[in-house]
């Protein structure tokens, strides 16, 4: 494969109309249209989709589709997307026949996050690429047998994942998982100064219950975070501060982490589309985080793609080990910790020598995550099987 390649990408943009779901996967897009590939985006997932303003699914889609046909246009792909909406199957954007068509000729689709409903669809195109971006947990599903799963994902010709580098704590799958990790569109977070002195974050509390294989749990973020929870009166006067939502499984105990010093601001608040995410993140001084106990514990070296974006806006980062150290340079603009007094001395260090960290950030972003490279990298990857 090469330059010019007719490539489609699917995701949740319109499924999910939020500002991180969208950076998620638009940097794919137009990562690959950069790079002169005639790009088309697909959505066709069979759900219901997520309405912001009703706080909910919708039993329409007219929000939704309304949000990913302004985003596409705003980076000139008005024509180049299609969703389907699951009550009668009814699809929006591209004409059915111009669909067809588009399928028929793509060299490459993207099916990043396994977000299609049935890949087995869209067999017509000549490969099929699976991006999984939940690495552990999506190899736990395999390994535990759940069969409908893993017919999806055996239905694609090649496969990646955010976790470059499994451990032990990873179940084999007997797939060749190649690495990747989060494209990022480098002109799209220009360096300025914070305008605030905040350690930031946006987070999911849980996103699903945790998952239990070989007598070893693999939770998710809330897990991990109640071992920092009292690390505000440990760097004070440094502020801490989480766009949290209220979780899908457990509710976020806001009080509780108001009374322990934590900020808590709510994301469809403070960031709750694609400029006002980038806004929050370039507004803040730098990043703390903890990742998904399941990440911890499979050690398979995820890395955040928000934590990417932190990187690109010049925002150095400090987060929980998962073992992404000796895959992407540890120490400066970039911290990673796996203590409480680990934590600690790193958001201190960044305080002491934030300019430093904050130019290593960037050239971190543009080594490790220019979406020319790592786009470049998965069409060849893909090509090769």
């Amino acid at each position: 494969m090469s330059a010019g390649l007719r490539i489609v990408v699917s995701g949740l943009i319109a499924q999910y109309p939020l500002g991180g779901v969208a950076w998620d996967y638009l940097q794919y897009i137009v990562g690959l249209a950069r790079l002169g590939h005639d790009v088309y985006y697909l959505e066709d997932t069979g759900q219901w989709p997520y309405n912001p303003v009703e706080g909910g699914l919708s039993s329409s889609c007219t929000f939704n589709v309304e949000y990913l046909n302004v985003l596409m246009a705003r980076y000139g792909l008005a024509d180049r997307w299609a969703y389907r909406f699951p009550k009668g199957s009814r699809w929006f954007g591209v004409s059915d026949v111009r669909r067809a068509e588009v399928l028929r000729s793509a060299d490459l689709l993207v099916n990043v996050s396994g977000t299609l409903e049935r890949p087995g669809e869209y067999r017509c195109v000549r490969r099929l690429a699976y991006i999984d971006s939940d690495p552990v947990f999506t190899q736990i599903k395999l390994a535990r047998g759940q069969a409908d799963f893993r017919q999806l994902v055996d239905l694609h010709d090649v496969h990646f994942s955010f976790g470059e580098r499994f451990s032990e704590a990873v179940p084999d799958t007997g797939h060749r998982w190649h690495p990747t990790r989060q494209p990022i569109v480098l002109s799209e977070w220009p360096v300025s100064p914070p305008s605030r002195e905040v350690f930031t974050t946006v987070m999911n509390w849980t996103s699903y219950n945790p998952v239990l294989y070989n007598g070893q749990s693999y939770g998710q973020k809330d897990v991990e975070f109640m071992r920092f929870l009292e690390l505000p009166s440990r760097v004070t006067p440094t502020v801490l501060e989480i766009a949290v939502n209220e979780g899908k499984v457990r509710r976020t105990p806001r009080a509780l982490l108001a009374h322990k010093g934590w900020r808590v601001v709510d994301p469809a608040t403070v960031c709750p589309d694609l400029e006002s995410y980038h806004r929050y993140i370039e507004s803040s001084k730098a990043e703390w985080s903890v990742a998904k106990n399941g990440y911890v514990v499979g050690q398979a070296g995820w890395f955040s793609g928000r934590s990417a974006c932190y990187l690109a806006a010049g925002r150095p980062v400090v987060v929980q080990d998962s073992g992404f150290a000796g895959l992407l340079p540890v120490g400066e603009g970039l911290l990673s910790f796996t203590t409480m007094d680990e934590a600690v001395a790193a958001i201190r260090e960044v305080q002491a020598s934030y300019a430093r960290h904050a130019k290593a950030a960037r050239a971190i972003a543009e080594s490790y995550f220019d979406s020319d490279k790592i786009l470049t990298r998965l069409i060849e990857s893909a090509a090769e099987g």
